[in-house]
C-alpha cells in the first residue's frame, strides 16, 4: 500500500472513529437525560402519592368526627350538609391517578374540594366551643388530635411535593432537556397553592 493509501486510509477511520465518538456522546447524553427525567418524574409520582395517603387518613376521619358532633349538636345540618357534599364530591375515596398533577384545570378543581373539605372542619371545630360537653368528650379530643397530626402531615406531603415538582419542572424546561420532555410528552407538573385554603389546617382548640 503507497503512502498516500495510507495516508487515505487513516483519514477515512479517523472520521469514523470520530463520527462513531460523537454518536455515542448523543445517544449517551440522550439516554441520560430521559432517564434522569424519568426518575424525577416518579419522584413527582410518589410525593403525590404521599399527599394522598393522608387526605384519605383526613377523609376517613370525617365519619367519626361528624358523629361524634351530631351528638351534641343535632341543629348543625348546614355545616354536616357541607362536609357530606364535600367528601361525594371526592368519591368517598381521594386516590386519584398522578395524571392530574400534568392537568392545571383538574389540579386546581381538586384543591377547591379540599379547600371546602378545610373550611367544613374548620367549622366543625370551632362549633365545638358551644358545646361544653362535646368538648369535654374523650373520644372527640382523640379525633381532634387525630385531625391536628393529620393536617399537619398533609402540609408536609404538600411541601415535598411542590419540592419534587419544581425540581422535575426546572429541569425539563432547561434547554436541551427540554427538546427530549417534548419529544416524550413530559409535561409540567401542577403546585399546590400556598395561600389555598386547602393549605390551612383546622384550627383545633383543647
Amino acid at each position: 500500500m503507497s503512502e498516500a493509501n495510507k495516508k487515505s486510509s487513516f483519514k477515512i477511520f479517523a472520521v469514523i472513529a470520530v463520527v462513531v465518538i460523537v454518536l455515542g456522546i448523543i445517544y449517551k447524553f440522550t439516554i441520560g437525560t430521559y432517564n434522569t427525567i424519568v426518575d424525577l418524574d416518579e419522584n413527582v409520582s410518589s410525593a403525590w402519592s404521599q399527599v394522598e395517603n393522608q387526605y384519605q387518613r383526613r377523609l376517613d376521619l370525617i365519619p367519626n368526627l361528624v358523629n361524634s358532633v351530631k351528638a351534641y349538636a343535632k341543629h348543625e345540618d348546614s355545616l354536616f350538609t357541607q362536609l357530606a357534599e364535600a367528601r361525594s364530591k371526592l368519591g368517598g375515596v381521594v386516590n386519584i391517578d398522578a395524571s392530574i398533577t400534568s392537568d392545571p384545570q383538574k389540579f386546581a378543581e381538586y384543591q377547591k374540594i379540599q379547600g371546602e373539605l378545610s373550611s367544613g372542619l374548620q367549622r366543625l371545630m370551632a362549633i365545638s366551643e358551644n358545646y361544653p360537653e362535646l368538648k369535654a368528650n374523650q373520644n372527640f379530643l382523640a379525633l381532634q388530635d387525630e385531625l391536628a397530626g393529620t393536617e399537619n402531615r398533609i402540609s408536609t406531603e404538600r411541601k415535598r411535593f411542590n419540592d419534587s415538582a419544581k425540581t422535575y419542572n426546572s429541569y425539563i424546561r432547561k434547554f436541551p432537556q427540554s427538546i427530549i420532555a417534548e419529544r416524550k410528552g413530559f409535561e409540567k407538573k401542577a403546585y399546590f397553592e400556598a395561600d389555598s385554603t386547602a393549605s390551612k389546617a383546622p384550627v383545633v382548640q383543647f
